[in-house]
C-alpha cells in the first residue's frame, strides 16, 4: 500500500490597511449660504401665509372666484383630541389603581424617538 502525503502550505493572510479619506471640511461660505437660504425661506413662508390668509378671508366673506384652471374653496374639518393621560388616570382609578403612578410607569417604559438637527448660529 502506498501512502500518499499531501503537504499544505498555509500562508497567513496579511491585513491590508486602507487609508480612509478625511471628510471634506465645511467652509464659512457654506455656513453663511445656509443661513441666508434659511432667512429667505422664512420670508417666503411669511409671504405664503399672508397670501393664503388674504384669499381665505375673501372667500369667507363671499368673494367670487375668477373662472380658470385653478379653484379655491374652504374645507372645514373637525377633530377631537383626547388627553390620553386624563382618560387613563380616570380608568385606572375606576379599576382601583393609582392612576398617576400607572401613567408614570407607562411614560417611563416608553422609548424616546431620537432626532438630530443642525444648529448654526
Amino acid at each position: 500500500m502506498a501512502s500518499l502525503s499531501i503537504n499544505h502550505s498555509v500562508e497567513q493572510s496579511k491585513l491590508t490597511v486602507v487609508p480612509f479619506p478625511a471628510p471634506q471640511g465645511i467652509t464659512q461660505l457654506e455656513l453663511a449660504a445656509l443661513l441666508s437660504l434659511r432667512g429667505r425661506l422664512h420670508q417666503l413662508e411669511a409671504q405664503v401665509q399672508n397670501a393664503e390668509q388674504s384669499i381665505k378671508t375673501r372667500l369667507e366673506t363671499g368673494a367670487m372666484l375668477e373662472p380658470g384652471d385653478h379653484r379655491a374653496e374652504l374645507k372645514e374639518n373637525f377633530r377631537r383630541n383626547v388627553s390620553w393621560k386624563d382618560v387613563t388616570v380616570r380608568l385606572a382609578e375606576r379599576l382601583r389603581m393609582n392612576g398617576e403612578a400607572y401613567c408614570a410607569k407607562v411614560l417611563s417604559s416608553t422609548k424616546p424617538t431620537r432626532s438630530v438637527s443642525l444648529v448654526i448660529e
